[in-house]
């Protein structure tokens, strides 16, 4: 993209927020989003996760707060979510530059940026919101910067591993070293992923989607999904040494993603019936916080958030009695306080998902169940 077509895409997007509201849409409220909002949100933007020291704001956070911006057909929040990140996270341009990952209070009080290196994840799930917007909306300005930062993560943030392809690294520096790559499964949702493969003219979005598909079923071998796991040229996938096979707040991603698949994607049943024996272990107990992949030992008592993520998985192998318990529990434990941002995040996903707020369809395109922005009564 040309230098004049960053700007342009730019100047479209900070032009959206003045005719944002001027659409033919309802404005149907979706009360875990405003809750959420209250919570977490600050005036400017700014998804605050109150429970750290330096009250951080994450990529990720920022990311998620504008699919639900989008789902919830609340654009003004969304372009003021996006704005805030590029202004703090991206150096003021989204289009040259992938959004830091971590942004709070440093030791000496100010805030600032606090780690540069980017987050696939969170670069993913952005650049999704900007073009679902784009196409949701109307607005040509999140589809050219939607382009501009697609370009960047397969710059950034995509490895040629021999013997596995171009793969997605979890950020740009930091997972390769003596050749071996350090993966998340988590952070490659294979509908983000078939939705950028679709709408690209990059060949490698093909390559990215299919190494994920092997990145996600390798960190799965007995049905419960690890957090990280090693890739090496000579001998393959294996545990990762730091956490040791261990699958808690990452992994649990993974069981929501693959749970949304719709029903015609191609990987939609593979990948479910690989994770059922997280799916039938959820429908008999409550999951736990942390489970050891390796030896099935498990630790602690799962947030409500970890319930709403594997709801769509219950629902698909027709677990309905896990279902409305969890549901009963996740409504009557979650958004409570501004101490539990990430459970909170993923009880959104789970519990908007389960109440027909949007799906995917086999293309990965978000569908919802209104068309044009929001108009205020």
């Amino acid at each position: 993209m040309s230098t004049l077509a960053r700007r342009g895409a730019l100047c479209a997007v900070l032009l959206f927020v003045a005719t944002a509201q001027a659409g033919d849409g309802s404005c149907e409220p979706w009360r875990q989003w405003q809750e959420f909002k209250g919570l977490y949100l600050s005036e400017d933007g700014r998804v605050i996760d109150a429970s750290t020291p330096q009250a951080i704001t994450v990529s990720e956070g920022q990311a998620y707060a504008m699919i639900f911006a989008l789902i919830a057909n609340d654009p003004a929040t969304f372009v003021k979510i996006l704005r805030w990140t590029q202004d703090n996270m991206a150096g003021g341009n989204l289009a040259r530059s992938l959004p830091a990952w971590k942004w709070g209070r440093a030791e000496d009080g100010r805030w600032s940026v606090l780690d540069r290196n980017p987050a696939a994840d969170a670069d993913l799930w952005m650049t999704y919101a900007l073009a679902q917007g784009a196409r949701l909306w109307h607005n040509a300005g999140y589809a050219q910067l939607a382009h501009a930062m697609a370009e960047l993560i397969l710059r950034e943030e995509v490895s040629l591993i021999p013997g596995l392809g171009a793969t997605l690294l979890p950020g740009a520096k930091g997972f390769v070293a003596q050749q071996t790559w350090r993966l998340n499964a988590s952070y490659a949702p294979i509908e983000v992923l078939r939705a950028l493969e679709r709408s690209s003219d990059e060949r490698q979005w093909a390559a990215v989607l299919e190494s994920s598909q092997r990145v996600i079923a390798a960190s799965a071998p007995r049905g419960f999904a690890a957090d990280w796991i090693l890739y090496r040229e000579s001998g393959g996938f294996s545990a990762d040494a730091t956490t040791a096979g261990v699958g808690s707040y990452n992994a649990i991603r993974v069981y929501l993603w693959a749970g949304m698949l719709a029903e015609g994607d191609p990987q939609a049943a593979s990948l479910a019936q690989r994770l059922k024996p997280m799916a039938a272990a959820a429908a008999r107990r409550p999951p736990p916080a942390s489970i050891d992949t390796n030896t099935l030992e498990t630790r602690g008592e799962a947030p409500p958030g970890f319930l709403a993520a594997l709801l769509p998985l219950l629902v698909h192998f027709k677990f309905t009695d896990a279902v409305q318990a969890y549901r009963q529990r996740i409504e009557a434990e979650s958004l409570k306080d501004n101490q539990h941002y990430y459970s909170d995040a993923l009880t959104l996903f789970g519990l908007g998902w389960l109440e027909g707020r949007f799906h995917f369809d086999r293309h990965g395109e978000l569908h919802v169940p209104w068309t044009g922005p929001c108009r205020a009564p």
